[in-house]
């Protein structure tokens, strides 16, 4: 089977990143792009490389049957709406995070794949990032044994300088500090401890810098998760914070430790005097240019050749996520402990 090809849907600062990365693998090409606004193909086509088509009628790109799998890169307001339709058409699907911004509109984009029997991948990016996966592989290895308690946080001033600031900062845009980026960490967090999360109690507050005046939702929140294994973990989300990028992430087992690129292993026989460096390529930006879309979109586009599940990032997961998400929120906006 040839190269899939793949339609974009919304062309603005993260599509960029999505089709350099779907470009740059061999599994797939991007020959279609929606936007509200009129798009050159000549100058789409010399830009990104192969032959593209633009479309500002969303139902024409979907009624493509040349078209086999389509990347989501539109407001996440719009997320329902799009993926629902995508799903019917029988388009195998990315979506940018977050799925959407209410749990009734993930259970419908949920339900709308499972009829459609497409497959879907989430950008969870993070999972596919050179740090998470050589920690994973690190607790894997038992190198600091059981875990029982993580710190997995998110934490990102975003303001004026940032390009989606002004959509961002409404309620109707973001949803919540830890919908909008904190979710990249919790994702994170239930890679690395499990998903049986059994309760959430969730806190948020608001920076009184004028800075982040515009936000229309509180832009710190700290969520605690009890599992049902008995762990617990901690989740903070700031995107009011006046400080450098930082994907702070703390792992506790009954072996050793591990601090962002820094390990501690009894295993190993560590220095307990001081942490042992490991070489990782950090998560240290929130420019989507950064970000390991390609490896991740390569995996999705093997698992649709091969008809089989999307791994670390699929359905299952998104869906796991955002429930969580939810209900995190929903505790922070009660005062009162959310269990699921």
């Amino acid at each position: 089977m040839g190269k899939l090809n793949v339609g974009i849907i919304g062309y603005g600062w993260v599509a960029t990143a999505h089709i350099t990365a779907i470009q740059a693998g061999n599994g797939a090409q991007v020959t279609a792009i929606y936007s509200s606004r009129k798009l050159d193909d000549a100058e789409l086509s010399t830009k990104w490389g192969g032959d593209i088509t633009s479309y500002t009628d969303l139902d024409a790109l979907l009624a493509n049957k040349d078209i086999d799998a389509v990347s989501i890169c539109s407001y996440t307001y719009q997320h329902v709406d799009h993926a629902v339709k995508a799903a019917k058409a029988g388009k195998h699907i990315i979506l940018e995070k977050p799925m959407a911004l209410s749990w009734a509109d993930c259970q419908a984009i949920e339900a709308a794949v499972k009829e459609a029997n497409v497959k879907f991948c989430i950008c969870f990016e993070c999972r596919y990032s050179n740090q998470f996966i050589s920690t994973k592989a690190i607790l894997d290895q038992g190198l600091i044994g059981d875990l029982h308690y993580a710190e997995v946080d998110y934490l990102h001033g975003i303001g004026p300088w940032y390009g989606q600031f002004e959509w961002n900062a409404k309620k109707g845009g973001g949803g919540s500090s830890l919908l909008t980026a904190g979710c990249h960490a919790l994702d994170s967090l239930l890679m690395f401890m499990g998903t049986d999360v059994e309760e959430v109690t969730s806190y948020d507050t608001k920076s009184k810098s004028p800075i982040f005046t515009p936000y229309e939702y509180t832009t710190t929140s700290v969520t605690i998760l009890k599992f049902k294994s008995g762990k617990i973990a901690k989740c903070a989300a700031s995107v009011d914070c006046l400080q450098p990028y930082y994907f702070h992430t703390h792992l506790f087992g009954s072996e050793g430790s591990i601090l962002d690129n820094k390990i501690h292993s009894e295993k190993l026989k560590s220095d307990k005097h001081k942490w042992s460096e490991m070489s990782m390529s950090m998560l240290d930006s929130g420019d989507v240019a950064d970000h390991p879309y390609q490896l991740q979109f390569d995996t999705f586009f093997e698992s649709i050749q091969n008809n089989t599940e999307m791994p670390l990032t699929g359905l299952k997961e998104a869906i796991k996520t955002h429930e969580i998400i939810f209900a995190a929120d929903q505790s922070a906006a009660t005062g009162k402990s959310v269990k699921l």
